[in-house]
């Protein structure tokens, strides 16, 4: 038994317009099979059993709080040229800069247009061929502690672990990498980013996530009511959900 991320979870008041702007910055295709938006690669929705981390974004009336999510995306390039061209296109698109104390450093800090923050990352070799995601990256107070959650939680590889660092990845070598990053700071806002795990076909969810709890996860309201999906924090408060196979 294992589970696998396979999307991305990002509220937004406009769902469909967020929608879009994450399928034109990734160069993949918006579905609203419901009241959600779903972006990954082209091709359709892919369900159950989805060939990429793709993103989901859901409607909620709350607008983002000030606060920097805990949860990020870093876009990958191929060379300085390509990444200048990225950061104009989605500023184009409607992404602004964003400051959260990076200082002088080689990547471009930019938000989507309900200030979700994102990285658009100078060329680097070890994320050639993820993809246009070259990581989700969660904040934390101790990586370590993160990886050995994680690790357990779902059936990537890890890569590297430091006190300051640690990156998980799919066994199988493709698409982003999941990536714990030191950060001062405890949370204060209900997360607006989070990920979201599935189980294989044919494997039992109320046994995966009763293993999940058993790791160190405790269960979480935040009035989902009555749905198909168990909603999940991990020993740092960071918010996920098991999705139903089906």
């Amino acid at each position: 038994m294992t589970l696998r991320p396979v999307q991305v979870n990002i509220k937004a008041l406009d769902a469909s317009a967020v929608g879009r702007f994450w399928a034109e910055a990734l160069g993949w295709s918006a579905y609203s099979p419901g009241v959600t938006t779903y972006v990954g690669p082209a091709g359709g929705l892919v369900w159950p059993d989805p060939v990429a981390v793709g993103i989901d974004v859901v409607p909620v009336p709350e607008p983002k709080t000030t606060a920097k999510n805990r949860v990020h995306l870093d876009l990958a390039t191929t060379s300085a040229a390509h990444q200048a061209e990225l950061v104009a296109r989605l500023q184009a698109l409607g992404a602004t800069p964003a400051h959260v104390g990076q200082g002088d450093v080689p990547w471009t800090v930019l938000a989507d247009p309900e200030g979700n923050e994102f990285c658009v990352l100078e060329p680097r070799e070890m994320y050639r061929d993820t993809g246009p995601i070259a990581a989700v990256v969660v904040d934390c107070a101790d990586p370590r502690a993160m990886a050995r959650f994680w690790g357990e939680a779902v059936d990537w590889t890890l890569h590297e672990v430091t006190d300051d660092h640690a990156g998980l990845r799919s066994a199988n070598g493709t698409g982003p990498y999941l990536e714990f990053l030191r950060t001062p700071g405890v949370r204060t806002v209900p997360d607006r980013v989070h990920l979201d795990l599935l189980p294989y076909p044919g494997d039992d969810k109320a046994a995966e996530v009763a293993r999940l709890r058993a790791l160190g996860a405790t269960d979480l309201d935040v009035g989902q009511g009555d749905v198909p999906w168990t909603c999940l924090t991990d020993p740092e408060g960071h918010e996920f959900c098991v999705l139903a196979p089906s």
